[in-house]
């Protein structure tokens, strides 16, 4: 039965199907972006060929040539959807009517992209849609745009926190899951953070937060080369809390590589953190000689060149040690000039001399847990798989370094990490195979407050503002 029209009140011909109505070109072509090209850039060579979006992203900023608001934009759509993927593809899981997993790789990089801008970013949301859908034009199409610009539509249709409301566990019920999802975080890293903090509750959410966050830029002053006032000085940062050689620079302070004293091999880029386990190492009273001190994982370097520029003030002297041919090459590079020697071998059988060293610092390969803020795909990259094979790892390097040092030398056993299996684990076996010694380490850092019971030292960056290092200082 055929209906009145509405305009005319006379009956209206039932209409012909047709077909649906497709994705009209715009009559403009695509905006060219080069902050989110570049952004765009870095997630899909972080995905595709497991690129570093710390590393890579400067380097695309300075080929392009991209500066000011722009590289600014770039790093905060490139580190921030590195950081919060994982709560991106729950919420676009949503708003997609087949799996991720069918979704073409390139489109899903943009999605995420785009979703970032509509949930973290004070960027309007038509600004964030309209964005997205010209870089994917640009390369595919308006049908493929148009498909990027529906799921998005959806996506803006709520907030972040509406989201987090509809995807997260109850928090009474799970707080550590809860968590998770609200700070983008894989469970099982929140829950090491938890096990390590013993807390789900304020302090775990502050710890988490902290790793979405931004971190300063710090350096180290050569010493005998330079002081830390006098680098602040030079470079407009300020002398750090803890470390006598450190330098936290400023927001948006621009890109180290080019300050002066960088340039001039004063300085280097370092975490203040990485600088306070190097230097307890130090510190520890010896009795006899003192002048032999060996890296047994040195590269890149950072930690071989304030050791050796401070083994060099005493008239000591530092071997270093690291199995691959173009690390031990940075770690040449980064200490000419130095007492140093760098040796390629394997630490856990690196042919030097048992028992010859006075001091041994044991830098792990470790999860990385603990620099999340700063290598911002890393909490997605590693997997819970990964601890076992690194704690055997981790466990025979202390073992050698025990072998190494002398008696009555002291070895610091240092991660990156909060995973109680990487720390405290790894020193308890070691301990009691051995025999060696735990010393009270928080001695050895004079200045860092906010410290749990002793005798090791886990830093933090909710608490300390550095990455959240381990240090064990072991007397054999």
């Amino acid at each position: 039965m055929t209906q009145p029209s509405r305009r005319s009140g006379r009956p209206s011909r039932p209409r012909a199907p047709h077909p649906p109505r497709r994705f009209r070109q715009p009559s403009r072509p695509p905006v060219e972006d080069p902050a989110r090209r570049a952004a765009l850039d870095t997630l899909r060579a972080v995905r595709h060929r497991d690129a570093y979006a710390n590393l890579l992203l400067p380097q695309l900023l300075r080929e392009r040539r991209i500066t000011g608001r722009d590289a600014a934009l770039a790093t905060e759509l490139a580190y921030g959807t590195c950081r919060m993927a994982g709560l991106l593809d729950q919420v676009l899981a949503e708003c997609v009517d087949r799996p991720l997993s069918k979704v073409e790789p390139e489109l899903l990089d943009a999605l995420r992209l785009g979703g970032y801008q509509l949930l973290r970013t004070r960027i309007p949301p038509h600004a964030a849609v309209d964005s997205t859908v010209d870089l994917v034009r640009g390369e595919q199409g308006s049908r493929v745009a148009g498909f990027v610009n529906a799921v998005l539509r959806k996506v803006a249709e709520h907030g972040e926190q509406e989201w987090i409301d509809r995807l997260a566990p109850d928090p009474a019920e799970d707080p550590v899951g809860h968590l998770a999802v609200r700070t983008a975080h894989p469970r099982w890293v929140a829950r090491a953070y938890a096990d390590a903090l013993g807390s789900t509750g304020e302090e775990l959410a502050a710890a988490l937060a902290a790793n979405n966050e931004r971190p300063t830029v710090h350096l180290v002053a050569r010493p005998g080369e330079v002081s830390a006032a006098e680098l602040a000085a030079r470079t407009g940062g300020e002398v750090a809390p803890y470390s006598p050689y450190g330098v936290r620079l400023a927001a948006g302070a621009g890109d180290p590589a080019y300050l002066d004293p960088v340039r001039e091999r004063l300085a280097a880029v370092q975490d203040e953190g990485s600088q306070l386990c190097a230097l307890a190492l130090t510190r520890p009273a010896l009795d006899g000689p003192d002048g032999r001190w060996l890296d047994l994982c040195a590269g890149p370097g950072g930690k071989a060149a304030l050791l050796g520029a401070l083994a060099g003030m005493a008239g000591g002297t530092l071997d270093a040690v690291d199995k691959a041919p173009h690390r031990a090459r940075l770690v040449e590079q980064i200490t000419e000039g130095l007492p140093v020697r760098v040796h390629v071998a394997d630490g856990r059988d690196s042919g030097l001399p048992a028992g010859a060293y006075d001091r041994v610092l044991v830098d792990a390969p470790c999860t990385g847990l603990g620099a999340l803020r700063r290598r911002p795909e890393a909490r997605w990259r590693r997997q819970p798989s990964d601890v076992g094979g690194l704690t055997r790892l981790q466990r025979e390097l202390l073992l050698a370094a025990v072998s190494l040092v002398r008696p009555g030398g002291v070895v610091a056993y240092v991660v990156c990490s909060p995973h109680l299996a990487e720390t405290v684990g790894v020193v308890a076996d070691v301990v009691r195979r051995t025999g060696v010694t735990a010393l009270d380490a928080r001695e050895h850092f004079p200045r860092v407050s906010d410290v749990d019971d002793g005798p090791y030292v886990q830093l933090w960056p909710h608490r300390h503002g550095t990455d959240a290092m381990f240090c064990a200082l072991l007397r054999k």
